[in-house]
């Protein structure tokens, strides 16, 4: 399977001449990692994971294109694409797709502020292999996961908080997302702890660029 890291929290897999895109928001690159893709997975409806208006066009566009994530998507999305294969995702829940295997965690956004309300916020483990928790630092209960990818700064969480996720996980490898507020010396200084406490640990985190490609 191969993982093509695009900004902030957007993420391309293919596997099986088949692709799937994670979290198209309007940090990333929308409209180049949603070319050709099969399937849609958003974990929330923030707009920096979820940019209705590119999603709808291309779902417009792509009527055969399935795309699942949480109601308040699909609450967005029906009116804007009224063709689109729309499927609303839960947390603790299974699914399979052409050349991926969907397991869902969690169910809640992490926590910003008591006075701002959280939302729903579905993780998704691809393939017993890789898991994008979105806005959440959710670890996968009853099983090992090979590759997890980060939430590495955000108004939710602190450094603290994102060390201790890596070691909970214990996953093999690490690769940042949710990482475009971010500058250079704010990715050397953050990765720079996750680096160490990750080999500590037993999790070597690597960091990746946008367009970066790995095999999973």
């Amino acid at each position: 399977m191969k993982l093509i890291k695009y900004s902030h929290s957007c993420i391309r897999l293919q596997n099986n001449n088949k692709t799937l895109v994670l979290d198209p928001g309007n940090f990333s690159e929308v409209e180049e990692a949603l070319e050709g893709a099969d399937f849609i997975l958003i974990t929330h409806a923030h707009p920096d994971h979820f940019e209705a208006e590119k999603v709808a066009a291309f779902l417009e566009a792509h009527p055969e294109t399935e795309l699942y994530a949480p109601q308040a998507v699909i609450d967005d999305l029906k009116d804007k694409a009224k063709d689109a294969k729309l499927h609303n995702a839960e947390a603790e829940e299974s699914f399979s797709l052409e050349g991926f295997d969907i397991k869902t965690f969690g169910g809640q956004h992490a926590l910003i502020h008591p006075l701002i309300r959280t939302i729903d916020n579905v993780g998704y483990l691809i393939n017993d292999e890789l898991f994008h928790p979105g806005d959440s630092l959710v670890v996968p209960h009853q099983l090992k996961v090979k590759t997890l990818l980060v939430p590495i700064h955000a108004p939710w969480n602190k450094i603290q908080e994102v060390i201790d996720y890596i070691i909970a996980v214990g996953a093999e490898k690490a690769y940042p997302i949710h990482n475009a507020l971010l500058s250079e010396n704010g990715h050397g200084i953050i990765e720079g702890q996750l680096k160490n406490f990750g080999e500590k640990y037993g999790t070597e985190y690597v960091h990746l660029e946008p367009r970066d490609e790995v095999e999973i």
